[in-house]
């Protein structure tokens, strides 16, 4: 099933994420944002490739994402591309996020930042830092995938 038929749009995919981190568990969140930044964000011009999300004062920050400047408006109106911005979360979610992230070595990263039903929304990931022996065993079943599929595509 393609991404348009579950009724959302993927803006910008953390790729990356999923390599560098062991993802655990993953929740939606609503972003709270400017008017140009959401003009921004539906032109495609993202980055979360170097943010990550934090929990302070019982609210979570969406930080270091970059959203470029929107072309189209004046200056005077634009935003700062990597402000902090507020993540919309239950309160049970926020509560057990506190007690998720005080354990050592677990982390919120954003996994991918789309369009739904016109709201801009994030998934988060609560992620531990792999390795470097995890890392390398990733590409290896990476790269067995592909030699698995390639002598497939090669039988017919």
């Amino acid at each position: 099933m393609s991404d348009s038929s579950k009724g959302y749009k993927i803006v910008s995919d953390n790729r990356k994420a999923r390599f560098q981190y062991e993802i655990l568990d993953t929740y939606e969140a609503g972003v709270e944002l400017l008017g140009t930044e959401v003009k921004s964000i539906r032109a495609g011009q993202v980055n979360l490739r170097d943010g990550f999300a934090s929990v302070r004062d019982g609210e979570v920050w969406l930080q270091n994402v970059h959203i470029s400047p929107s072309k189209n408006t004046s200056q005077f109106f634009n935003h700062d591309p990597r402000r902090n911005r507020k993540l919309l979360l239950h309160r049970d979610e926020i509560e057990r996020l506190i007690g998720k992230t005080e354990q050592k070595g677990l982390t919120l990263i954003p996994l991918k930042l789309y369009l739904k039903r016109g709201w801009v929304k994030v998934t988060i990931g609560l992620a531990r830092g792999k390795k470097l022996h995890d890392k390398r065993e990733s590409l290896k079943r990476k790269q067995q995938s592909r030699e698995v599929e390639r002598a497939l595509k090669n039988m017919d």
